[in-house]
C-alpha cells in the first residue's frame, strides 16, 4: 500500500491499535491526534513485506508542532498501528535512514 492510501485510511478512521501499539502510544505520551498528523503528513521510510505478522511498514512524520514521530503500521485486514516511537538521533539520520 502507498501513503496516499494509508492516509485515506486515516481520514476515514479505518485504522485501529495492537494492543502493543496502544500501550507504547500512552507510554511514550503521544496523542491520537499526534499519530493521525505524523502519517497524514508522513512519508514510508521502511517497507516489512515479510514481516512476522504480516506485511507492515515505518512511516515516518511530523506532528503539527514539528513532533518526529515513528508509526509502524500493519496491513492485516484492518490497517492496525503496530507501535510509536520518537526516533532517537544515534539510531537513525534525519529521522529516516537507520545508521
Amino acid at each position: 500500500m502507498k501513503i496516499n492510501g494509508i492516509c485515506q485510511t486515516f481520514t476515514e478512521k479505518r485504522f485501529r491499535y495492537t494492543k502493543h501499539g496502544l500501550e507504547q502510544r500512552i507510554n511514550r505520551n503521544v496523542s491520537s491526534q499526534e499519530v493521525e498528523q505524523a502519517i497524514l503528513n508522513g512519508e514510508i521510510i521502511e517497507d516489512y513485506p515479510s514481516d512476522k505478522y504480516g506485511p507492515s511498514c515505518l512511516i515516518y512524520g511530523k506532528t503539527k508542532d514539528d513532533r518526529p514521530l515513528h508509526i509502524q503500521i500493519a496491513f492485516f485486514p484492518m490497517i492496525s498501528i503496530v507501535t510509536v516511537y520518537e526516533p532517537n538521533p544515534n539510531e537513525w539520520v534525519d529521522n529516516k535512514i537507520r545508521r
